[in-house]
């Protein structure tokens, strides 16, 4: 039997609140300091019709991987799992490619040229704080 440590949610919330203010923050200042309009919360503007079909190519791709790699690691053995098929890996990949074909397509066809590096610098931090996250051991919070 499992037992949760009873301070794990308000520790959880906390971690969360930290990460998202964290980002929020740094891509606020990063948007301001290249002069870069700041974009809709919660919602995705493709840049062109090219950039839409890229990234739903990517989104339809990732749901077949996830499933197929459900399903593979389903008819192993517990202990013997693909790592790399793992719906976390998998997800991590996901919004590498997502974001980079954003990048790439503020850089080839946005109005604001600069709009490609808030993009980059925006992934490249939340990579770093996912990585010193999981490192640290949710700064040693759970």
């Amino acid at each position: 039997m499992y037992v949760i440590d009873p301070m794990f949610w308000p520790k959880l919330l906390l971690l969360i609140t930290i990460v998202g203010v964290l980002i929020y923050s740094f891509e606020l200042g990063l948007r301001k300091w290249l002069k870069v309009e700041k974009k809709k919360f919660f919602s995705y503007n493709h840049i062109n019709d090219k950039h839409k079909k890229v990234d739903w190519t990517i989104r339809i791709g990732f749901l077949v991987t996830l499933l197929t790699g459900y399903v593979i690691n389903m008819k192993r053995y517990p202990m013997e799992f693909i790592w790399y098929l793992e719906p976390a890996v998998l997800l991590i990949v996901f919004i590498v490619l997502s974001e980079t074909a954003r990048a790439f397509m503020e850089w080839k066809f946005a109005e604001n040229r600069k709009a490609y590096l808030v993009t980059i610098f925006h992934l490249a931090f939340v990579l770093f704080l996912l990585f010193i996250v999981i490192k640290t051991d949710f700064f040693w919070m759970l």
